[in-house]
C-alpha cells in the first residue's frame, strides 16, 4: 500500500506505534485521513483500524482542557 522509501509499521491488532506512520490521503473538508498503514483516522481522534476495529475518540476531560479568558 505504501508508495514511500520507509516502509510503515505493521499493525498486530495490540500494540502499535503510531510515530512512524505518515498521512497518504487527507480530507479536512471531511474531517478524515488515511493513513499510509490502512487505517483512517477522524478528526475527533476516533479511527478505523486496519484490521476493522472500530477505536472510540480519545477525549480529553473537561477539567483539564484549557479555557481562554
Amino acid at each position: 500500500m505504501c508508495s514511500h522509501q520507509s516502509s510503515c509499521p505493521s499493525f498486530d491488532g495490540s500494540s502499535f506505534d503510531g510515530s512512524a506512520v505518515h498521512v497518504v490521503a487527507a480530507h479536512p473538508e471531511q474531517g478524515w485521513s488515511l493513513r499510509c498503514d490502512g487505517a483512517i483516522v477522524f478528526d475527533d481522534s476516533g479511527e478505523l483500524t486496519p484490521d476493522g476495529r472500530a477505536v472510540a475518540p480519545h477525549r480529553a476531560p473537561a477539567e483539564r482542557m484549557a479555557v481562554a479568558a
